[in-house]
């Protein structure tokens, strides 16, 4: 799976223009605070008569992969559909490997060379055509815990997340049901493996025994993990973590494109504010200095990661779930973030190199939950918005950003009210995937894109 420096920046140079969107993003310090839902957009949600998507006129949609239906390798779709990414595929296919969000005791779960065999968390790789019909679908990643996000890399491939930290000495063989009963029970999540890792999934080829062989990234930090994203011009990995008291981390890798050789784990400090809070007072498009402070240990027995950053100044993030990278720039969600926990946007500027700190400042923060409900996973589109997936209480929206960060829905699940995840564009930018989380369905969506 490792490549060679020189391949490797080969490789992230002419992806790049598949994976980044346009110069809209770039250079926008000055932008409204997102304090209203904008007439910018795709016009008003359109009933859907088979009662599951709302969308703008004009826009069309496929559903398929539901949980429960037959996996061309003869086993069954997986439940707990989340993060997912796309890839270019022969004869214009688009390849989706997309995560389960499955704990041990889920009803459902990823058959095959399972990391843990107590486990059913994982990923599946779905191949789709250029009409939007599946062609194939499979297991990929077996064993996992509660895979919630991830990222896609430059170099073909999807960091599956772990976000859960679970140990065999964490989970007891019993429990006591009802509680205070006296009544013992064997634990429904009891695990046998360390969790809280993440695992490399390569998209472009189906390995020979059905699932890939599950290694953890160690050195990429054990915590509960919700996304990763890669800059492409070194190689570095930005990861988000999904807890109230979140830290921002990175991952400088000893050889970038080989992320199983190790590296170093280091979590964001504003720079001049030891242990910045960021839930709430922090001004909209002002940008901070950062710098940032090496977590030695990595791999702790205990979910402590944090606590080590946090103690040597790293700033505070309000549950920290989907990033993407575009342009030189990343976004990220603080799902709980802002005075009334309704959610943040963040965008990070690295700087030109590991040794330049970049600077962080705070995109959209609106405190209204009906404009912004506690966004999730996110997507720059090619058009330059961005597409943030909902997980609110009541209707869920895919909620759309624009550069100047007014905000618009896009589109609303009429099913029920399970959050959206995994939105990501086809190679093309033709076609948004993404899931109904709960009972698990992945939906394909085109349309007039460039009528905004």
């Amino acid at each position: 799976m490792g490549l060679s420096r020189r391949r490797f920046f080969t490789l992230a140079g002419t992806t790049a223009a598949t994976l980044v969107a346009g110069d809209a993003l770039k250079g926008l310090y000055a932008r409204a605070q997102g304090t209203s839902l904008t007439s910018y957009g795709y016009g008003p949600l359109v009933k859907d008569p088979n009662g599951l998507l709302e969308l703008p006129p004009g826009f069309q949609y496929r559903a398929f992969s539901r949980t429960g239906d037959t996996l061309s390798d003869g086993n069954l779709v997986p439940g707990g559909h989340d993060g997912m990414a796309t890839f270019a595929g022969p004869n214009r296919t688009t390849i989706l490997v997309r995560n389960h969000e499955l704990s041990p005791s889920s009803s459902t779960g990823v058959v095959g060379n399972k990391y843990d065999d107590l486990c059913k968390g994982g990923t599946t790789t779905l191949i789709v055509s250029s009409d939007r019909e599946l062609i194939k679908d499979y297991a990929s990643l077996a064993g996992t815990y509660r895979n919630c996000a991830g990222g896609l890399t430059p170099w073909g491939s999807w960091i599956s997340c772990e976000e859960n930290t679970s140990t065999p000495e964490t989970t007891p063989e019993t429990i006591e049901r009802p509680a205070n009963s006296g009544i013992f029970v064997p634990n429904p999540d009891k695990v046998s493996k360390r969790h809280g890792y993440n695992f490399e999934v390569p998209a472009l080829r189906k390995p020979k025994n059905g699932t890939v062989n599950p290694v953890p990234l160690v050195e990429m930090g054990r915590f509960n993990h919700e996304a990763v994203a890669i800059d492409p011009r070194t190689g570095i990995v930005y990861e988000t973590e999904d807890s109230g008291d979140s830290l921002f981390y990175r991952f400088i890798p000893n050889q970038p494109g080989n992320l199983q050789a190790g590296g170093v784990l280091e979590a964001l400090k504003i720079k001049d504010r030891f242990q910045a809070i960021t839930k709430s007072n922090f001004p909209v498009g002002q940008p901070f200095q950062v710098e940032w402070v090496r977590i030695e240990d990595y791999d702790p027995y205990e979910d402590t990661v944090r606590k080590e950053g946090f103690a040597k100044g790293a700033a505070q993030f309000a549950r920290g779930e989907g990033i993407y990278y575009s342009n030189g720039e990343f976004y990220f969600c603080a799902t709980s973030g802002g005075a009334n926990s309704g959610g943040q946007v963040w965008r990070y500027i690295p700087g030109r190199n590991a040794k330049e700190g970049g600077t962080i400042e705070l995109f959209v923060e609106p405190n209204d939950k009906a404009i912004l409900d506690m966004p999730d996973n996110i997507v720059v589109a090619p058009f330059g918005d961005l597409i943030l997936c909902e997980d609110g209480d009541g209707d869920n929206f895919l909620v759309g950003v624009t550069p100047k960060g007014e905000l618009y829905q896009f589109a609303r699940n009429a099913f029920n009210d399970s959050e959206f995840a995994g939105a990501c564009f086809s190679p093309d930018g033709q076609t948004l995937f993404v899931n109904i989380q709960t009972p698990g369905i992945t939906l394909a969506i085109w349309g007039p894109w460039n009528k905004a």
